[in-house]
């Protein structure tokens, strides 16, 4: 939520200077206001929401980085088991081709 001063008082006063009748006035300076507090972002709603992209950012590195050295595991570990089979079926025919 918006928290921006706005000068109703002084905005109807200047439109009716203008020639603006007084209740014509007041009501645009109501939907000023109501606009400006619903609708109108001020520095700090920019500051909370870059907080919150950049937090939400990080987590989504540290998830990218999670699953990258996942991958790698999973790598390392699938290599060293098919290094072991072929180590194991090496010394089995070697032993084979021995024993006879």
């Amino acid at each position: 939520m918006s928290v921006l001063a706005f000068d109703t008082y002084a905005f109807v006063k200047r439109l009716t200077a203008a020639g603006m009748p007084e209740a014509q006035a007041e009501a645009l300076a109501d939907e000023q206001r109501r606009l400006i507090d619903d609708r109108l972002a001020t520095k700090d709603d920019l500051e909370r929401m870059e907080v919150a992209i950049r937090v939400q950012v990080a987590n989504t590195a540290t998830k990218a980085d999670i699953a990258e050295t996942k991958a790698d595991i999973l790598k390392w570990m699938f290599g060293t088991m098919g290094f072991q089979t072929v180590v194991i079926l090496g010394a089995a025919l070697a032993f084979n081709h021995f024993g006879h």
